[in-house]
């Protein structure tokens, strides 16, 4: 499956009857789950509102087309897609 030194992120967090960002934490810590607002914005900068709003993930950039990330929901971590202008181009989510 080609080498996973290179991803810099924790190993997954499963919730196993879980496939869906609204399902990862218990509602009671009220952490937000999705960024919708943050479609068109600089890569960068959506990183470092995600992780504001919510330290229980880590945040991958991911170049569309150039690179790609592992096709597993996972609960500790959220995907933040942007093209080659650095721009968010679909709405972040944990999983």
């Amino acid at each position: 499956m080609g080498d996973m030194t290179k991803y810099p992120y924790p190993p997954c967090h499963f919730v196993w009857d879980c496939d869906r960002s609204e399902c990862c934490f218990d509602p009671k810590i009220q952490v937000r789950v999705r960024w919708p607002e943050l479609v068109g914005q600089n890569g960068e900068k959506a990183k470092a509102v995600i992780e504001k709003d919510n330290a229980l993930v880590t945040v991958i950039l991911i170049k569309v087309g150039k690179e790609y990330g592992l096709p597993v929901f996972c609960c500790n971590r959220v995907y933040v897609y942007i093209n080659d202008k650095d721009n968010v181009v679909q709405e972040p989510m944990v999983g």
